[in-house]
Order: C-alpha cells, then sequence, then structure tokens
C-alpha cells in the first residue's frame, strides 16, 4: 500500500513470477494488478479489484489502510484480472456498489455472476462526489474490450487508465523510475494487447487529452508522474508514419531458407534498410510484435512442410494478422523440395493486414546464385517502396 496523493492510495498487487497472460502472451518482467482507493471525506472508493490469485494482498492492503467500508467499487473493465476479486470485496463490505458503464455491468453479472441490484449505472461524464474528490467517468471502448472506461480524479488531476497506457512489468517503485524501461515494456503492451484497436486508441486519445491531467495511474505497470511521457508514446504508435525497417520473421529446416534470410538481410542492409531478423524457432513473442509497430515491411520465411508453410511461420502469420499493425508491404521467402502452396497459405494468412504484396522468392532445393539475384531484386522492390513513401532519400 502507497499512497500516491493525499488520500488517494495504491493498494493492489505485484506478481514477480508471472511468466503468461491469457495462456498466449509472454511477461518476462511480470505484471502488477493496480487497484486505488480513494477517500473522500463522505465516501470511499475502490477502484478496479485484482486478480483473484492476489485477493489476499488486496484484502490485506485494505486491512492496514484501516479501511473498514467500501461505498463504492469502480470497475473499469471486465476482464478478470481487474474485476476477478470484486465479488469477495462485495462479500467483505456488503454495503458496496459497482460502479461502471452498461456494457461493462452486462458482462461482470455474465462473468462473476454479480446480483443485479449490486450496481451502480454510469453514463459518459457522470460525476460521483465522494467529499472533496469528484471521480468523472470517460467511456474509452475497445481499449481493448468494447466496455473499457477511465476514471477522472478531479481535485488531483488523476486519470486512472486501467489498461490503457498499461505495462506488463513488476516493479516495487510506485512511479516510473526507469522511463527506458517501462517504455519498453508499454510498447509491448501495446503492441500485443493494443495494437489491433489503433484506430479506436486514437479516438480515445483526443477524449484523453482535452483533460488536464498530473498522473496517470493504469491497471499494470508503475504510475506517471509525467504523463505525456506515455501519451507522446501512444501517438507515435497509433500514427500512420511507419519507419525504413523491415521485419523478417522466418524458420528453416535444413538452412536453405536460412541462407537466403542470411542474404536478404545483407542486402536490406548494404542498401540502408534497418533489418529486425526473428528466428521463429527461438523468438520472444512480445519482441517481434514491438518490432511490428513501425516497420514498413514485414517478409515471413518458410521452407515447404507437407506442401504447405511450416507450422511456426503460420504461427508468425496468423500473429501479424491478428495484431494489424500499420506495415505497408509485405513478402514472403522460403524454399520446397517438389511441391506445394507454401506461399500462398501464408498470403492467404495475413489478409486483415493493409499491404502491397511484394512477389515472392522460392527456391528448389538449396538456393542457387539466381535464387540469391532475385533476393536481391526483392531488397531493391522494398528500397523502392521505401523511397515512394519517403522513407528513403
Amino acid at each position: 500500500m502507497k499512497q500516491i496523493r493525499p488520500n488517494v492510495y495504491s493498494v493492489g498487487a505485484v506478481d514477480w513470477d508471472r511468466r503468461l497472460f491469457d495462456e498466449l502472451i509472454p511477461l518476462p518482467e511480470g505484471t502488477t494488478y493496480n487497484a486505488y482507493v480513494v477517500k473522500g471525506s463522505e465516501k470511499i472508493a475502490l477502484l478496479d479489484a485484482v486478480d483473484p490469485a492476489k485477493s489476499e494482498t488486496l484484502i490485506g492492503n485494505l486491512v492496514s489502510l484501516g479501511i473498514d467500508k467500501i461505498d463504492y467499487v469502480v470497475a473499469h473493465h471486465a476482464e478478470q484480472d481487474h474485476s476477478g476479486t470484486i465479488p469477495e470485496i462485495l462479500m467483505l463490505y456488503p454495503g458496496a456498489k459497482v460502479v461502471t458503464n452498461a456494457k461493462c455491468r452486462a458482462m461482470l453479472i455474465d462473468l462473476l455472476h454479480i446480483e443485479e441490484d449490486r450496481f451502480l449505472v454510469v453514463e459518459e461524464n457522470t460525476t460521483l462526489p465522494l467529499g472533496g474528490k469528484t471521480l468523472r467517468f470517460i467511456n474509452t471502448p475497445w481499449v481493448h474490450w468494447p466496455e473499457t472506461m477511465c476514471t477522472y480524479l478531479e481535485e488531483n488531476r488523476i486519470l486512472f487508465s486501467c489498461d490503457f497506457f498499461g505495462a506488463h512489468l513488476a516493479e516495487s517503485n510506485l512511479f516510473v523510475a526507469n522511463e527506458p524501461l517501462v517504455l519498453e515494456a508499454a510498447k509491448r503492451y501495446y503492441a500485443e494487447i493494443m495494437m489491433p484497436f489503433r484506430p479506436a486508441i486514437r479516438k480515445n486519445l483526443e477524449k484523453i487529452d482535452a483533460l488536464d491531467i498530473e498522473i496517470i495511474a493504469p491497471s499494470h505497470g508503475p504510475v506517471y508522474d509525467n504523463p505525456r511521457l506515455i501519451v507522446d508514446a501512444y501517438k507515435d504508435w497509433v500514427g500512420d508514419d511507419v519507419k525504413n525497417e523491415v521485419v523478417l520473421a522466418y524458420v528453416s529446416m535444413h538452412e536453405s531458407t536460412q541462407k537466403m534470410a542470411d542474404h536478404l538481410i545483407d542486402a536490406l542492409i548494404d542498401r540502408g534498410i534497418v533489418v529486425r531478423p526473428f528466428n521463429l524457432t527461438q523468438t520472444d513473442l512480445g519482441k517481434l510484435a514491438i518490432a511490428l509497430v513501425d516497420a514498413a515491411t514485414v517478409v515471413l520465411g518458410s521452407p515447404t512442410v507437407l506442401t504447405g508453410a511450416h507450422p511456426k511461420a503460420a504461427y508468425a502469420a496468423l500473429v501479424a494478422n491478428a495484431l494489424r499493425p500499420k506495415t505497408r508491404f509485405a513478402s514472403i521467402i522460403g524454399s520446397f523440395g517438389w511441391a506445394g502452396k507454401m506461399t500462398e497459405q501464408l498470403a492467404g494468412l495475413i489478409g486483415n493486414l493493409k499491404v502491397e504484396l511484394i512477389p515472392p522468392v522460392v527456391a528448389k532445393g538449396h538456393p542457387k546464385d539466381e535464387d540469391f539475384l532475385a533476393l536481391d531484386k526483392l531488397a531493391d522492390e522494398i528500397l523502392h517502396r521505401h523511397q515512394a513513401i519517403g522513407l528513403v532519400k
């Protein structure tokens, strides 16, 4: 339990050991489940809860703070790492009402079986006075579920942003202490979770920009006492500008695709293009997602397995397709032994990407001189396209 401002406290939990989220997303630095208490002269509000695995920590912090009643539990988001302990809180504090929007109310009833009469439904810009502390609610849909919202504490100019601006980063510091470390974690979080909703996030950033914010308190990671740090980073990430970078995600079985990848990497570097290669047999999914945020071009590399793409290459294509980065161009390289539809399969897996598909380069067996020349031509084609959109002079 730590004080953010007078009568405003962080009461959540640090999960140092968690290494996987949603059975999908790697957590190399653990995470936090942030919850906050705002004490007014008349009422007390708890903003969000924690993952059920850390309920004892949350309850212990409330006890240490001397909280013998809670009037309101603000639920910004129905996902269980924020809401999962709400039923237990309602049992401990039977007078508490769950404050949320109509969509979140419906989802909490479905997910947690909270009784309908325990809710207080609020609309956009509804205010809730606590006595010297006023909460104002701001709907921020699709950050990253349809029901998400934020709370603005008017007197202290604190934005409780839930997953918006979050970072999976277990830290003992309350406030951001190491800006590069936090920004890397926040970019990973954006790439893995928020990037598919880039247009919605851009609209919600406009709402946030209209507020006079001194502190941003997300539901994962440290609190920002310099809010421009993360707001400006988000504006860059959700913008349309891409960088003179190629993400090359590949897998090789018998060195053919590896040799093609190595040659293409050198050819792109020779042309002044930044290359971010990822060998999919050992790649951290989060680092691949981070690289996809800014890259102008994505190249997938795969051998042919049973007439199709290698499963790891297919998985990378599915991930890119789901994350929907602002990438402009894509291509495929690889090899085959006798026949197959590897390129067609991979191209079909990235249909969500609004990209121009540059003709692939596929070698039969071990790559020959003509295959390496074709890779040089592919590097030229990528360079020309980067030049055409102003990335290279």
